[in-house]
């Protein structure tokens, strides 16, 4: 096989992915809210690059008629609308080749169903792309990992090892696809994604990213109170004991703003980590607290040079996920001379 290797996120991109939100056990009465919620997201991240979304057949105008002229609007089977999990983890190799690698699918942990139409969704959109597949036997959701394109990706041992995923694999296995698959060399297993993200068993999209090679960006609540006081610290030790795929220790930037909100008689937690890097841009989700403003210029500091947006994203947190959950970025080919 080539040699191909998964592209960190602030890459240059082609576009993104994203999906119609349109199951109604899952969005109940927030449904007409998440609905403009993602029209939002996929619009602000329009100003920075090309988005298609994709709905299920039939609401196709629904979704145009939201998203508006900027955002391309393609019809194919969908059973959820969760991008980041459910679509390809793109790779490239060095001689400006693109593939996609199609892991496979279970709605995290069998939560969900049906969720056969997901389970196919990523090869259903590489055809439609011309992309290569590559096929995996292994279930992953792409919120599980964050790779600095250099050989290093992060996961949490809360998720990964969850024996709702893949009950068959020790943690040598699972660790033996990564690398083979997404072409890293050095995988460090944080301990806890977020303990009140029972939907995903605690991704790492919402606790810890990469923003630049040898850089990391965590969530790290101030709040003695916080479920997660203790636990991100445990993180933080870890990442502090780390060195990445070159040897290189990892400098840290903490994110100490947590946000909750009510939504639909619940109290709500939107993570800020939980964001998007776009063409020149980053989209993150907000509460409409005060603590937005002030986490939206940490982020900020992480990606110098970038234009930092917040949207809220209140009733994507209901449904368990964030603006980096229903994205998926498509890397721009590189070109050898």
């Amino acid at each position: 096989m080539t040699d191909f290797r998964m592209p960190a996120e602030w890459s240059p991109h082609d576009g993104c992915l994203m999906a119609w939100p349109t199951r109604e056990d899952l969005w109940g009465s927030v449904l007409t809210e998440v609905r403009e919620e993602y029209a939002s997201v996929a619009r602000a991240i329009a100003a920075f690059e090309p988005v298609t979304m994709v709905a299920p057949p039939g609401f196709g105008d629904d979704a145009r008629a939201l998203c508006g002229d900027g955002v391309t609007v393609i019809e194919l089977p969908l059973d959820d609308s969760w991008f980041r999990d459910s679509a390809p983890l793109f790779v490239l190799d060095g001689d400006g080749n693109r593939a996609g690698v199609d892991f496979r699918f279970n709605a995290w942990g069998r939560k969900h169903h049906p969720f056969d139409s997901d389970d196919r969704i990523s090869g259903l959109l590489l055809e439609h792309l011309g992309i290569e597949r590559i096929p995996s036997g292994m279930i992953l959701e792409g919120g599980a990992v964050t790779v600095d394109g250099e050989g290093t990706l992060i996961t949490t041992e809360q998720c990964l090892l969850h024996p709702n995923r893949n009950p068959g694999m020790n943690r040598d296995q699972i660790e033996a696809e990564l690398k083979s698959r997404l072409g890293v060399t050095k995988v460090i297993w944080l301990p806890y994604g977020g303990l009140l993200d029972t939907e995903t068993d605690g991704h790492v999209d919402g606790v810890c990213a990469f923003a630049a090679p040898g850089t990391v960006v965590i969530s790290l609540p101030a709040d003695p109170d916080h479920p997660d006081h203790v636990r991100m610290r445990a993180n933080r030790a870890v990442l502090e004991a780390s060195t990445d795929a070159l040897g290189r220790r990892l400098e840290i930037i903490e994110v100490p703003q947590t946000a909750f909100a009510d939504l639909a008689d619940g109290e709500i937690e939107v993570s800020y980590l939980n964001y998007y890097v776009a063409n020149g841009g980053v989209v993150v989700p907000v509460a409409g607290v005060p603590q937005d403003e002030e986490a939206l210029a940490v982020i900020a500091t992480a990606y110098p040079g970038r234009k930092v947006v917040g949207v809220r994203a209140l009733a994507i947190a209901f449904g368990g996920g964030g603006v980096h959950c229903i994205t998926q970025q498509i890397p721009a080919v590189r070109t050898t001379v």
